[in-house]
This record gives C-alpha cells, structure tokens and sequence, in this order.
C-alpha cells in the first residue's frame, strides 16, 4: 500500500466518510485528486481494508461512506509503528527562487509577495478554527488524551509554517532590496 492509502485508512478510522469528504479532509495536509482517491478507496474495499455502505440521496447520486475494517486497522496501526519517510518538498516557489536571477525585478516581488498574502490567509484560517476549537471542546486540545488533539496539533503545524514562509519570503524581499540599492 501507498501513503496515500494509509492516509485514507487513517481517516476513516476517526470518521467514517464519503470520497469526496475525504478529499477535503486531506487538502491541507496532502494534494490528492479524485483520480487517485476514487481509484485507490475501491481497491481498498475490494482488498478488505475498508467497506462501505450505501446512503441514498434524493437530490444527487447515492454516496458510499467508508468505515476501517479490522483487517484496515491492523494495517493502519503496522503502518503508524513504522519509520516515518524523510520529507517530499514539492513547492513551486522554491524551484522559482532557484532561478530567480533570470527574471526581472517586479516579477519577483510580486512571486514572493503573492506567496505571503497566500500565507498569511491560511495562517488566518488555521488560527481561527483553533480558537473555535479552543472554545468548542471540553478540556484542552492540547493535552494528549483530548479527542480533538490530532487536529490541533496538526492546526498549529500548518499555521507554523505559514508564518515561517512568510518571514522566509519577507527576507528574501528584503535582500532584492539591495538590488536597487547597488
């Protein structure tokens, strides 16, 4: 099985769900289209992993929602105890700074300042359901035996690394700068 299985796997286990549900859930941590989910949640059931039931709509197609079998959960939990692979970067941007030199200067502010408005709108949005969350939930989502933990800590990564990047590209603005100084 891929990650992207495991992922899938991982998430039906906390929520039985639809394809489409699915794909939204995985959205901010991980870039999956229909064409490889749909594939993959059929393989799965017919691999035993998963199984569906059938909810009847009357306004659209009848959805399948998907629940983790035993057989799902073993795999999911021998997947979860194993080394965790080193980290993909595939952002764009980064293959862009690495040829910045060849394009001119507006170009390139507005790459970098492009990226922190982007940024900046996220860190907005994870910031905001964490206070939602904060103020929705007994406890503290951040202790460990919260049922909401997983969420919040994956929350405040995806906000953490926008403000990263925006400091990231906040500098690099600051050093083309000096391009017009010199």
């Amino acid at each position: 099985m891929n990650t992207l299985a495991y992922g899938l796997l991982g998430l039906v286990a906390r929520t039985p769900s639809s394809g489409y549900d699915l794909m939204l859930q995985l959205q901010p941590y991980w870039q999956a289209k229909h064409s490889q989910i749909y594939p993959l949640l059929a393989k799965l059931e017919q691999e035993g992993y998963m199984q569906f039931t059938r909810v009847h709509q009357t306004d659209r197609p009848d959805k399948k929602v998907y629940s983790i079998t035993d057989k799902g959960e073993i795999a999911l939990k021998m997947w979860l105890a194993e080394p965790t692979a080193e980290p993909v970067v595939r952002d764009e941007l980064v293959l862009k700074a690495y040829c910045l030199q060849l394009t001119d200067e507006k170009a390139a502010h507005a790459m970098f300042r492009e990226r922190i408005d982007h940024c900046r709108e996220q860190a907005q949005m994870f910031e905001h359901i964490m206070k939602e969350m904060e103020q929705q939930t007994e406890g503290h989502p951040d202790h460990p035996d919260h049922p909401a933990f997983s969420d919040y800590i994956l929350l405040s990564w995806g906000c953490r690394r926008m403000q990263e990047d925006m400091k990231w590209c906040e500098w690099v603005l600051e050093l083309l700068q000096k391009r017009k100084k010199e």
